[in-house]
């Protein structure tokens, strides 16, 4: 695992939001990972969150069309706590390490992992920020996205506004069908060009959860598979958004409560 994080790359992300590291895996290790990642997806059996009988592409109460963003990806997440070789690779000291380095942070809980499959033909991702949907608000908080498939430019790679992270709030405006939905609520942001991260199965990207992101359609007959973890700074609080908490943790939660339980959010990493 390429796991080295330097200078240069940390001042890169912090001015720009978003960092692509390259063979991030080797081939063994990207084999593991697609081999482990596939099974547990498949053993779900389209169950998009432990605990709820909502599946992948039905309405989950968040987009208002289903249909529409069933056809964007299938969305599988938390995997780590139905399939506990999925929690070895999400929980590896070295990532949350990595994570910790790039936002700065002492320590590094998982929020959720996500398979991210984008099949053949499947819909673009609109411009979106992910912290807004968090149940806390943290503006170091951001994501790993490690390339299963080689994504491109034709079958559906991510895309990012670099910078946006310094600009946007966790004010939460969902995800719409139009790419351009985003700057009716941040103008000044559309000047900004975009900058493409097509990735070679088993690299990866890392981005903040408050940089404007997306992902083009899949104009080929074959899938775009990603999984992705997003990743909590240890110290964040509750904000009262439920997100993936299940409704009895949520039930025993006020504004403000630390977000350290180790059932649900374990420390993978500290500098301590």
């Amino acid at each position: 695992m390429n796991y080295s994080i330097s200078t240069e790359q940390i001042n890169f992300y912090q001015e720009n939001g978003f960092l692509i590291i390259e063979d991030f895996l080797n081939k063994e290790e990207l084999n593991n990972w697609r081999n482990i990642v596939l099974a547990a997806v498949e053993d779900r059996e389209g169950i998009k969150i432990p605990g709820s009988m909502i599946k992948t592409g039905e309405d989950d109460g968040i987009n208002e069309d289903a249909e529409y963003f069933g056809k964007v990806f299938d969305q599988i997440i938390n995997l780590w706590q139905t399939d506990e070789n999925v929690k070895k690779l999400i929980f590896d000291e070295r990532i949350g390490e990595m994570a910790a380095l790039l936002s700065g942070s002492n320590g590094i809980r998982p929020w959720h992992d996500q398979a991210l499959f984008k099949k053949p033909w499947a819909n673009p991702t609109a411009w979106h920020v992910d912290s807004s949907f968090w149940s806390f608000d943290n503006r170091e908080a951001l994501s790993i996205w490690i390339a299963l498939d080689d994504a491109t430019l034709e079958n559906g790679c991510l895309y990012f506004l670099p910078g946006t992270h310094k600009e946007t709030n966790f004010e939460n405006f969902g995800i719409g069908k139009n790419m351009d939905g985003i700057f009716t609520h941040y103008p000044k942001l559309a000047s900004i060009n975009s900058v493409a991260a097509p990735l070679k199965a088993g690299s990866c990207s890392f981005h903040n959860g408050l940089c404007i992101h997306g992902a083009g359609p899949n104009m080929t007959n074959g899938f775009r598979r990603a999984m992705t973890c997003a990743f909590m700074p240890d110290g964040s609080t509750f904000n009262g958004k439920q997100n993936i908490l299940s409704d009895e943790y949520v039930s025993s939660l006020k504004i403000g409560d630390l977000l350290n339980n180790e059932n649900q959010n374990p420390l993978i990493y500290s500098k301590g």
